[in-house]
């Protein structure tokens, strides 16, 4: 069992082997313009390492245009809320020199039920927010290393 460890350890380590979701650099532009939710795009930007440097030489920028929307998608008898589905879109714009480079859109949700207490629903629904926001920033790191 150890010798086929090591034999495996071996072989990764000598082939170059890098874990996808690691990343050692910032991504550098030199304007980075938020539209939207605010702490969505704080996540976003805080998680991908994307740094403004005004004095940059590239004439490069990102624009992070972001929603959050929460529909009611059944209702009871009584006409009260029974389920609800939480949407995250987020528009990556990445333009040098005023001309689009990439441009994707990324849009994750999440369907769920009511919750009798309100906080508890509250508390839910922002825990709900982080793992779609979560899912996009994974999205976004594979969109990036391409």
């Amino acid at each position: 069992m150890t010798k086929k460890f090591l034999i495996l350890f071996f072989f990764l380590t000598a082939c170059g082997y890098e874990p996808l979701y690691i990343n050692k650099e910032e991504i550098i532009y030199k304007k980075i313009t938020l539209i939207g939710e605010k702490l969505i795009n704080r996540k976003i930007i805080s998680s991908i390492n994307f740094k403004e440097d005004s004095k940059y030489i590239d004439n490069n920028e990102i624009i992070l245009e972001s929603s959050k929307k929460i529909d009611t998608t059944s209702r009871n008898a009584k006409g009260q809320a029974k389920t609800f589905r939480s949407n995250i879109t987020v528009k990556l714009t990445i333009l040098k020199d005023n001309e689009v480079i990439k441009e994707k859109t990324f849009n994750e949700s999440f369907s769920y039920q009511n919750i009798d207490n309100k906080y508890d629903l509250f508390t839910y629904q922002n825990n709900v927010e982080e793992n779609l926001v979560n899912k996009i920033v994974d999205n976004l790191n594979i969109f990036l290393k391409i």
